[in-house]
């Protein structure tokens, strides 16, 4: 810790995620040894990235947390099930990683995306020939809101997700200025709990092809990936 407050040039951290959880270590030790950090001012808040839920439970009991980062978006919506009630009963906020879709729902992928050597996304079941296309139809009907708010479909993507709950806070990720002021806008975008409603009805209606598959993800990138706890 000492080492990485010396090289970021500051005396603490203001988040701090575990983002893998090591199942060869007890979770109660993870949070033991940050609540000492906390205790000395080294870290204000602590969180986890894709625990499982008996993994925040025990956590959260020896000290509790401040976030759980988890992939969150319009085509991949596990959270709703466990993981957000279980942060609303806890207090507990929710920060989506992805929530384009991996430049997805950005407009970055269509028919004629070839991606360079190295890029992960070329192994997404999602984006295969055979998927995409239906995956598509789900693109086109937020742009199609989009019209009708007047927004880009990054922007109603992020807006809708913001809109799920208050303490619900999607980190996109880009490189390019531009894209950063696009999102940004996406706080002015607001959906009545009417507009929620419909949104997600004719959302509903749309198969999404191909899983998520997170394993490819992770062996893809030379990751191993995470144990359920």
């Amino acid at each position: 810790m000492e080492g990485s407050l010396k090289r970021l040039q500051t005396d603490y951290i203001d988040l701090y995620y575990q983002h893998r959880v090591d199942p060869q270590v007890p979770i109660e030790d993870v949070a033991g040894a940050i609540k000492d950090l906390i205790k000395e001012g080294k870290i204000l808040h602590w969180g986890l990235s894709c625990p499982g839920i008996n993994t925040i439970r025990r956590a959260h009991a020896v000290h509790p947390l401040t976030a759980i980062q988890n992939e969150y978006s319009l085509w991949t919506r596990d959270p709703e099930a466990a993981v957000l009630p279980l942060c609303e009963e806890l207090g507990i906020g929710f920060v989506p990683w992805c929530p384009l879709g991996y430049g997805f729902f950005a407009g970055a992928i269509n028919e004629n995306t070839t991606f360079v050597q190295g890029d992960f996304r070329a192994i997404l079941p999602r984006v295969t020939p055979e998927n995409l296309p239906q995956n598509l139809k789900m693109l086109d009907y937020v742009k199609e809101w989009g019209k009708r708010k007047e927004a880009t479909a990054s922007q109603i993507s992020l807006a809708w997700l913001q809109a799920q709950k208050p303490w619900v806070v999607p980190i996109p990720g880009t490189t390019q200025v531009t894209h950063l002021q696009e999102n940004l806008k996406a706080n002015d975008v607001k959906f009545s709990l009417d507009e929620i409603q419909e949104f997600n009805t004719g959302l509903s209606k749309i198969e999404i092809a191909g899983p998520r598959n997170a394993k490819a993800i992770m062996d893809g990138m030379g990751v191993e990936a995470p144990a359920k706890q």
